[in-house]
């Protein structure tokens, strides 16, 4: 099945909408979305996430963080010059490495993410709770 432009378009305003709303990389919503609606190979979904991911996140994000002064300039550019450097080698790594293992630990990546998310959002009930008790 092959996706038209304007499907194309929706996926990528899906993955604007959710990387602006949660603040979290494209790429956790978009690989996922181009290895399994336009069914491309590993490789391909994070190189091409990559492309699409540079001008838009970089640029229109940023601006509304920014005029709400919610933008720390000092560590965004020194952990800026940290991404350059470390998705210059890790992308070295991935290139080696076999797309169905890249995508295993991707999956894995993910599920580790999601876990850790969950786990964060549990002790912060808990700890609302204890707050709400002792009150």
């Amino acid at each position: 099945m092959s996706l038209g432009y304007a499907e194309i378009i929706l996926l990528g305003l899906a993955a604007g909408v959710l990387v602006g709303l949660m603040g979290i990389g494209g790429g956790i919503i978009l690989v996922p979305m181009l290895v399994y609606l336009l069914h491309m190979d590993q490789h391909m979904a994070q190189g091409t996430s990559l492309l699409v991911l540079l001008p838009p996140t970089g640029i229109g994000a940023l601006y509304l963080y920014w005029k709400q002064r919610h933008v720390d300039l000092t560590a965004g550019l020194v952990c800026a010059v940290g991404c350059l450097l470390g998705g210059f080698f890790g992308s070295r790594l991935a290139i080696h490495t076999n797309s169905k293992n890249l995508q295993g630990f991707f999956g894995c990546f993910l599920m580790a993410a999601a876990l850790l998310l969950w786990r964060k959002t549990k002790r912060g009930a808990a700890s609302k709770s204890k707050g709400a008790a002792g009150a």
